[in-house]
């Protein structure tokens, strides 16, 4: 699958104001910071489409990015992230509420768990992931910034997320973009 075009279609705070748009949909989870953003902008080719930071929790609001390839047009959900960031309880609990609504009420082809190559799979990390099998909502995982860990480390790794998880799971590296075709073969397998 080859990425052809991708847009930015709207920012919005809750699952309301989202537009229904009959695509398959993937929905970005994971924790404040891992790589989201980035990881549309290098599939995309477009390091400009989806908003970056180095501040974590910088992504507030639902952003939905119609990406369009040789094969099928879809859409990636970029939602904020979970785990740490400077917001306040009570932002927490929206962006929280906001979250497990989006995920239990839109029709997604499947969630995307995104988990840093850096770091052992963290308490939240498992959290979600319980959480999305008990409400029967499908999930792969993608191991974000393996540029930073040993070829070795990342196939350790993705062994242990694929046992812990029971979930296909994928390496990426914004920087070595030998992993790009993989990711794209198994949404192009799923839609």
């Amino acid at each position: 699958m080859k990425i052809k075009n991708a847009k930015f279609l709207i920012s919005a705070p809750n699952i309301k104001l989202c537009p229904e748009l009959n695509l398959p949909e993937y929905a970005l989870l994971g924790r404040s910071n891992v790589g989201k953003s980035t990881f549309i902008n290098t599939i995309v080719n477009n390091s400009k489409l989806a908003k970056t930071s180095n501040t974590p929790g910088k992504t507030r609001l639902i952003n939905l990015f119609e990406i369009t390839s040789d094969k099928k047009t879809f859409i990636l959900a970029d939602l904020p992230g979970y785990g740490y960031a400077k917001v306040s309880k009570k932002e927490q609990a929206e962006w929280q509420k906001n979250l497990e609504e989006y995920l239990k009420k839109r029709k997604l082809t499947s969630t995307i768990q995104f988990i840093d190559a850096r770091h052992d799979i963290q308490k939240n990390d498992i959290l979600m992931q319980e959480w999305l099998k008990f409400n029967s909502i499908p999930c792969f995982n993608i191991l974000t910034k393996c540029d930073y860990i040993s070829k070795n480390e990342i196939n350790k790794k993705l062994s242990v997320i694929e046992k812990t998880f029971e979930n296909r799971a994928f390496a990426f590296s914004s920087k070595n973009k030998i992993y790009i075709e993989s990711i794209l073969n198994h949404f192009e397998e799923q839609i």
